[in-house]
């Protein structure tokens, strides 16, 4: 898949699941239970314990039934690895040109992260297909977006951080093309519990929340 058509497949599912969880085991059980969900795609944190190791069994197991990425990702070494192992975009924390570099020479979709205006800005000049506003939440989360977006219209955002159920819309609504979502809906007791069906359900309610906010955008 080029980089233009794995943005445009992150953006009609509209959530990108976070999976950070404490064992790749674990990331695996619960990428299986989101897919069962409906949400055909799913980042994997490199704090994961065996992270590469995951997304090999996640590309093996799925093949292109998922647009896999790797998160967590500060530097190019590491983008490539996960590139190896069937990663095909990298969510960053930080802004790091190198590693935008690296996924633009291998034509990968690249979401660094970036908060202030002057930030996004230069993560949108060096390349990046999207911008990972984070941490959103802490800056005021919709509010925040709608702000960013009067200057920079043209740059695709994806907030994270102080995404759930209840603000997925109102972020989408803001002008997010996508958010991007962890623990609210893939939580640490739901995995110690072995209750890995609750995240598909979520997942269902994630997707529906995204539905509905789009018809509301477009009844506008």
């Amino acid at each position: 898949m080029s980089q233009k058509s794995i943005l445009s497949r992150i953006i009609e599912i509209g959530v990108v699941p976070v999976v950070r969880t404490t064992s790749a085991e674990a990331a695996i059980k619960s990428i299986e239970a989101i897919h069962r969900g409906g949400i055909l795609v799913a980042e994997i944190t490199m704090t994961v314990p065996g992270a590469i190791r995951a997304l090999e069994k996640i590309a093996d197991q799925f093949g292109d039934k998922i647009i896999l990425g790797a998160g967590t990702v500060l530097d190019p070494e590491t983008a490539r690895a996960c590139m190896l192992a069937g990663a095909q975009f990298f969510v960053t924390p930080n802004l790091n040109l190198a590693t935008i570099e690296m996924a633009k020479r291998y034509s990968k979709a690249i979401f660094p992260g970036a908060l202030t205006p002057t930030e996004v800005l230069a993560a949108w000049q060096a390349g990046a297909d999207a911008v990972k506003v984070f941490p959103c939440g802490a800056m005021g989360g919709a509010k925040y977006i709608k702000a960013l977006r009067g200057p920079f219209p043209q740059i695709e955002m994806i907030p994270t951080g102080g995404v759930n159920l209840e603000t997925t819309g109102d972020f989408l609504k803001a002008g997010a093309c996508a958010v991007a979502v962890g623990g609210e809906l893939i939580d640490p007791k739901s995995i110690q519990e072995g209750k890995y069906e609750v995240f598909e359900e979520r997942a269902k309610q994630y997707l529906a929340a995204v539905r509905k906010a789009r018809a509301e955008i477009n009844a506008g």
